[in-house]
């Protein structure tokens, strides 16, 4: 495959810096993946490039899991479950020495053949494929690269006298475990890591030697690609496997890459023998030495271009021969081997009759054995596999269901934990496919689960089995002729030699305050000794903490449970905060780094979550002009905008760019533009904590109670804060933005130049008294005059008494209720919040509604007054009638003269739109009545304006002649 970049084969033995040198490079590009040979390794990459660029760009893919985030920009694979055709600008496959293994060879040649990104290509491996790279790919670069430390050979080694930090190999299950055993017995412990473990049991393990808990490692031949541990010597158990048919001796090559591993970076490392393997020859001693290797001449090939007509055909696809001399026929694979026989079967020959069919087939025969126990057991898997997808389209959920939960069981020993984990990674795998299974997410999230169980419970049994830890411990003081023990129980209570020194809250040591002078000092030092190991435990028990155990609080701290992990900081973006982790300097680096990379994940994951709306907002590419600069705007303020600061960008808006950010969510209101959905409790919350990082505030404000319309404006501070918090200051409470945008849809709908009454939906928006109503509508720059008048009884009370006393009925009238000047008409429904884009923004009049035709007063008898004793009715004379205090409401704010033009001259001079007289009643002048109809007598009369003075006639006036007519 040709490619239109720069293909660079990079070369070199271990300890080179290969890997980190890929890495560094894709992170130049703006995407790029990188194949890998081992799910452990690709998981240990993953967590590098997450911890350099977070986790919302850096996508996890291999056989049996699956991280993808929308925004992927960088993959992490195995070799096998790289995506074909990605179109990266940038792709590296490591370990590409591999193409010449008898068993997975075919894969790693294919990508050397095939796989390209679009600007850079890396292939990462062994010297000793110079001459394939250079035959295979026109155009390579080649780049040597040095070891970076010495390498020595020193002999043969009883178990007794390898020193600390040694990983001891074996190359089967049992010699392992058997070596495991007996570093038990003789150092305390050792750590077991194999291929065949689970990325969290590995990790756990491998945590338990990196921190110092054990000084010895007993590993398979896994450690060899390209995993990264502190080991000073390697020691070879053995000097042979078994490669999947028969036991063969290591070539020099493969010892190298497994002796390799011993020394890191400027480093050097010793590598040997032990146990019953034999010494090495010196000429096998030399090369490892010198990294002289045989070159690779053949590459393992499987064509990669298969027919799928029949089984028949696709078979024989697959047995076909390379052309070109230096590619040898790979042997009958796994899934090869498994799709011969179920050809067999007649039942599965009879389904697989068209090439849809064919493909499904082989698409299932690629389903790894994980569980190795028979081909013919793995062939009836695949077949029942096979028949569910062809016959139902999916597999069979209530079946797989039985299959997970028989192995979610946590009890049994080292081997029947490993068995079902095995057979765990089957199911991952299926629930990896995709459109295998119905509920795909949920399948994937349980098999997980179960996989973490059991690796869990497999980390417990092998560090019980292999590990004492008080050998360990007691050994570790003797060399280091400790006096002191101290140990940590599981309430973080630290006791030395059985007396309590302290507390371990988070990762910060808090020492006992009794202790002072040389006691103190020696209770420190020894606690913080034992405690190296625990943080490190207790880092990696927080990094695979969910999110739900991890919080922050007001005042910006981080918290894990009840203890104080951590705190936020100003970053240079206010979304992007920074991490301050509380760790005691003792801990080490790496506890630190762990714990503000786990922090790191979780404020990034909570930014996303809370504030999604607003992050596909700057995100949106089809955003331009105007509309691309308000959402800026609109990033900025964290989803809350008030208008009055940007009302000459909103009214540049045109039509289009306000439906473009409406989509979005955005609400243009009279007062605020706001994002509706950032307005709720966890939103609100986060965005203070933010903006007072932002503002370098040391007293954070906290978010107003859940479900409050209104608040006491003093508790709204700094200044800014209202908006910040989703409220707006007006007099001395304030409101809700989203409420006071519905009650700016009603005043609407009032003539507030002539003058209004509040109505019951308007105090019942707000959920205030008639008092705190008008002073908030004064907050919001109306005039609100106080007056009393007399009260008028409900109709029916009116009606009540009149039949109590038997006079004639009441006449058929409106009456108006309690504290408002006329019958309340039914309340508008309200208006959507987009209608309010064409209204006036704050500062500007209101468009007055004209008020109806003021309903006729209807006279109500004193009926009672008729049946009052003497008595009764001399009090009542002298109590006088009953009164009720009431507010009219005018436009209190004069615009400014600009204001009241709109764009093109076709606004008025008093700043009203031009059709703000239109839908009077004829007759009717502007200084009309107010809403509602008459007042009862004594109450005050208001008007918009004065009355004009009346101007002497012309009598010539042609106009004049004829308004004098019309009159007539």
């Amino acid at each position: 495959m040709a490619s239109s970049g720069r293909t660079v084969a990079v070369l070199g033995p271990t300890n080179t810096g290969k890997t980190t040198y890929a890495l560094e490079r894709m992170l130049g590009h703006r995407t790029g993946i990188i194949g890998l040979p081992l799910r452990l390794l690709a998981r240990e990459v993953y967590d590098r490039l997450v911890a350099a660029r977070g986790p919302g760009v850096v996508a996890l893919v291999t056989g049996e899991e699956r991280i993808v985030p929308p925004r992927t920009q960088y993959w992490v694979c195995t070799v096998e479950a790289m995506p074909p055709a990605m179109g990266c600008d940038f792709l590296a496959i490591d370990e590409i020495q591999l193409c010449a293994d008898p068993e997975r060879g075919h894969v790693f040649t294919d990508r050397l053949l095939n796989a390209r990104g679009l600007h850079e290509t890396l292939f990462l491996g062994a010297s000793t494929m110079r001459g394939p790279i250079a035959a295979q790919v026109p155009g390579v670069e080649f780049v040597s690269r040095e070891r970076m430390s010495q390498l020595a050979y020193t002999g043969s080694k009883k178990l007794r006298g390898l020193q600390p930090r040694t990983a001891i190999v074996g190359f089967s299950v049992e010699n392992v475990y058997a070596i495991a055993e007996l570093i038990r017995r003789q150092k305390g412990g050792a750590a077991v890591v194999m291929g065949a473990l689970s990325p969290r049991t590995r990790n756990a393990q491998v945590a338990m030697y990196q921190n110092g808990e054990v000084d010895y490692l007993v590993a398979t031949d896994a450690i060899g690609m390209g995993l990264n541990l502190d080991i000073d010597h390697v020691a070879f158990s053995g000097l042979s496997k078994f490669d999947g048919r028969r036991m063969r001796p290591l070539a020099p090559n493969e010892l190298a890459q497994i002796a390799g591993r011993a020394g890191r970076g400027m480093r050097s490392g010793t590598f040997g023998v032990t146990g019953e393997a034999r010494p090495l020859d010196d000429a096998v001693a030399d090369a490892i030495v010198s990294h002289r290797f045989t070159p690779i001449s053949k590459l393992q090939w499987r064509n990669p271009h298969l027919r799928f007509g029949s089984v028949d055909s696709l078979i024989s696809s697959l047995e076909e021969g390379p052309d070109d001399l230096t590619l040898a026929r790979a042997r009958e694979a796994d899934d090869l081997r498994a799709l011969k026989a179920l050809a067999e079967v007649t039942e599965v020959a009879a389904r697989a009759s068209d090439p849809a069919s064919v493909q499904l087939l082989w698409d299932v025969c690629r389903v790894p054995d994980f569980r190795g126990i028979s081909a013919g057991e793995h062939a009836g898997l695949l077949e029942r596999l096979f028949t569910d997808l062809h016959q139902h389209g999916e597999v069979a959920e209530d079946w797989l269901a039985r299959q997970v939960k028989r192995i979610d069981r946590t009890d049994g020993d080292i081997d029947t934990l490993s068995k079902r984990l095995a057979f765990v990674r089957t199911w991952t795998y299926v629930a990896q496919r995709s459109n295998w299974l119905r509920d795909e997410n949920h399948w994937r999230d349980e098999t997980r689960a179960v996989e973490d169980r059991l690796s869990d419970a497999l980390h417990g049994a092998l560090t019980q089995r292999f590990v004492d830890r008080r050998t360990s411990v007691l050994l570790r003081r003797l060399k280091q002729k400790e006096a002191l023990l101290a140990e940590v129980n599981d309430s973080g209570e630290v006791t030395v030699e059985g007396e309590f020194a302290g507390r371990l809250e988070g990762f910060r040591f808090i020492q006992d305050k009794g202790a002072q002078g040389q006691e103190a000092k020696t209770l420190k030092t020894a606690s913080l000794q034992a405690l190296a190991p625990h943080f490190h435990l207790r880092a990696d028990r927080f990094y695979n903490a969910p999110d739900t155990e991890i919080d922050f609080t007001d005042q910006g701290g981080l918290m894990w449970g009840d203890q104080a992990v951590g705190k936020l900081a100003a970053g240079d973006d206010p979304m992007k905060p920074r991490i301050a982790a509380f760790v005691d300097e003792a801990a080490g680096p790496d506890v630190a780094q762990k714990v503000e990379r786990r922090l790191q994940h979780f404020m990034d994951r909570k930014v996303a979550a809370l504030f999604e709306p607003l992050l596909a907002l700057k995100a949106d590419e089809a955003l331009s002009g105007l509309a691309r600069g308000f959402a800026y705007r609109m990033v900025e303020a964290m989803g809350v905008l008030p208008r009055a600061g940007v009302a000459d960008e909103v009214k540049a808006l045109d039509q289009d760019a306000r439906g473009s950010l409406r989509k979005h969510g955005m609400r243009f209101g009279q007062f605020t533009i706001f994002m509706p959905l950032l307005l709720k409790p966890a939103p609100t919350r986060l965005r203070l904590v933010l903006w007072s990082l932002a503002q370098g505030l040391d007293d954070f404000p906290s978010a107003p109670p859940p479900g409050l319309v209104t608040v006491p404006s003093a508790t709204l501070t700094p200044e800014g804060v209202d908006a910040v918090a989703g409220y707006r200051v007006a007099g001395e409470r304030a409101i809700r933005i989203d409420m006071l945008e519905r009650l700016a849809d009603q005043l609407r709908g009032e003539d507030s130049r002539g003058g209004f009454e509040a109505k019951a939906d308007m105090l019942s928006i707000t959920g205030m008294t008639l008092e705190q109503f008008a002073d908030l509508m004064q907050g919001l720059g109306y005039k609100a005059e106080r007056g009393e008048r007399e009260k008028v009884k409900p109709v029916d009370t009116v009606v009540a008494e009149t039949e109590a006393t038997g006079d004639a009925p009441v006449m058929d009238a409106t009456i108006p209720a309690e504290g408002t000047g006329a019958a309340p008409a039914e309340a508008p429904p309200a208006a959507d919040l987009a209608a309010t884009e064409d209204m006036p923004a704050e500062g500007e009049a209101p468009v007055a509604a004209e008020p109806p035709e003021p309903a006729p007063e209807a006279p109500v008898p004193d009926v009672a007054a008729e049946e009052a004793a003497p008595g009764e009715v001399a009090d009542a004379a002298l109590a006088g009638p009953e009164t009720e205090v009431f507010y009219t409401f005018t436009w209190g704010r004069k615009p400014p003269r600009e204001q009241g033009r709109r764009q093109g001259g076709g606004g008025r001079n008093d700043g009203r739109p031009r059709n703000a007289g239109k839908g009077k009643p004829k007759g009717k002048g502007k200084g009309g009545k107010p809403h509602g109809g008459g007042k009862p007598q004594g109450a005050k009369t208001y008007e918009a304006r004065p009355p004009k003075k009346d101007k002497p006639v012309d009598p010539d006036n042609p106009f004049a002649a004829l308004a004098a007519l019309k009159k007539d």
